[in-house]
């Protein structure tokens, strides 16, 4: 196979920037999208801690505005991410990042957006970075940077197969959003906004099937100031677990305690707001021995303790063990969503109680003396049997999601070299 290297600019018909300042902004109006909504596993942009600019803002303000079809391509502190744009384009915008719009006449868009996330090009940004705190890949470097071109149907199979299996995981990726608001709906419901409760009180229909509303009573009471369904009461969230406790790390200076690596070992880094599939740790079954560590079953939530993550919260879907800045709340039977979507719902609050100057910290006894409002067991069960295939399905989506992408990451370098040949 035939190729060619060329200078990321010649294959381009325009590129649009916001003259990298920070615009003004607002509390309402249109998505502004900043370098944190830009990921390389992500088809497009998602939209996390977004602000918002008005329409005169977006109207006279921005030298343009990205196209469906156009990549956004991160310039400072993550330099080299890329997602494409959706059709139709519900954002603008920020700083420390440009859409670039690829010529059709010299490069296949899709393939462009394969190849930008490719080893070669990574690596190649990867050495213009400049600045040492916040790297920076400079627009006036564009030129510097060698794409290389395959013959145009070479680019066309790359680009499709690649976007095919991006697609795929962007659409697994939204389901998991639904399933998600779908399972805290009907936790804010049943515990939050106290629904059923509020219905039978006022005699109306409560939409649950008659054995389950019959759980419910039907009226409130006061409880320390706070008004709570009759009946119910105030517990740590502890008392709906089998266990509260931290993991442990064995030592670093013994190689043994580390390989051969065979147990899955979660660090509080990667403790996030979501469910985790896996993890990028591994210890041997010696040093596992050899710290405080035990194994976690699938269902514990897992609250992150120390450092940046302090106080976010996973559900693992495996059995695995962690370091000592993780605490495990295991639950007890068919609590397990009720406790995942409690801590959850509860970051902010969390990260509140968090102490330290130089790192963040919370500690166990935060974690296990935590307050929930709890209804009687029974409707806890009915809650867990409730939203149960709701998380199966996030959880099995999410395997997709890693099994696709991972066939997807060992394909592109291979059917660039020509290793792996496809029929044309």
């Amino acid at each position: 196979m035939t190729v060619d290297y060329i200078p990321f600019t010649e294959l381009l018909s325009d590129i649009i920037d916001n003259r990298g300042r920070t615009c003004p902004t607002s509390t309402t109006g249109f998505p502004l999208i900043a370098t944190n909504c830009i990921r390389n596993d992500l088809l497009y942009p998602v939209f996390e801690n977004i602000r918002y600019v008005s329409k005169e803002t977006i109207e006279t303000w921005f030298r343009g505005h990205p196209e469906p079809g156009d990549i956004i391509f991160v310039n400072k502190g993550t330099p080299g991410r890329v997602c494409m744009v959706p059709d139709p384009v519900s954002f603008c915008i920020a700083q420390d990042m440009v859409a670039i719009r690829a010529d059709q006449k010299k490069i296949y868009p899709k393939y462009l957006f394969a190849v930008l996330r490719s080893s070669d090009v990574q690596t190649q940004i990867e050495n213009m970075h400049v600045g040492t705190l916040i790297p920076h890949f400079k627009k006036g470097d564009f030129d510097k940077l060698l794409i290389p071109v395959p013959d145009k149907k070479t680019q066309e199979i790359i680009g499709n197969n690649y976007f095919t299996l991006s697609h795929k995981i962007e659409l697994n990726r939204r389901m998991n959003e639904t399933l998600e608001a779908m399972a805290r709906a009907n936790f804010q419901s049943w515990f939050v906004d106290f629904d059923p409760v509020r219905a039978k009180a006022e005699g109306r229909d409560t939409g649950l099937p008659p054995e389950v509303a019959a759980l419910f009573t039907d009226g409130f009471e006061e409880i320390d100031g706070r008004e709570v369904p009759r009946g119910w009461g105030f517990y740590s969230i502890s008392e709906c677990c089998l266990r509260v406790e931290n993991g442990g790390t064995p030592r670093r200076d013994n190689p043994e305690y580390w390989n051969p690596p065979k147990i899955p070992w979660l660090t509080s880094g990667e403790v996030r707001q979501d469910i985790i599939t896996s993890t990028e740790n591994m210890i041997s079954e010696l040093g596992f021995a050899n710290s405080s560590a035990k194994m976690w079953p699938k269902g514990t939530t897992v609250v992150a303790l120390y450092g940046a993550t302090a106080g976010q919260v996973s559900l693992i879907s495996f059995e695995l063990c962690a370091n000592q800045a993780c605490c495990a709340l295991i639950p007890k039977e068919r609590m397990t969503y009720f406790i995942y979507l409690t801590m959850s719902s509860a970051v902010g609050s969390l990260e509140n109680q968090a102490s330290g100057s130089a790192q963040q910290n919370l500690s166990q006894k935060i974690i296990a003396n935590f307050t929930v409002c709890q209804p009687s067991c029974e409707i806890l069960k009915k809650f867990d049997k409730l939203v149960e295939p709701l998380f199966e399905k996030w959880i099995s989506n999410l395997h997709q999601s890693r099994t696709l992408a991972q066939i997807r990451d060992a394909m592109l370098p291979k059917l660039m070299s020509g290793e792996l040949s496809v029929d044309k």
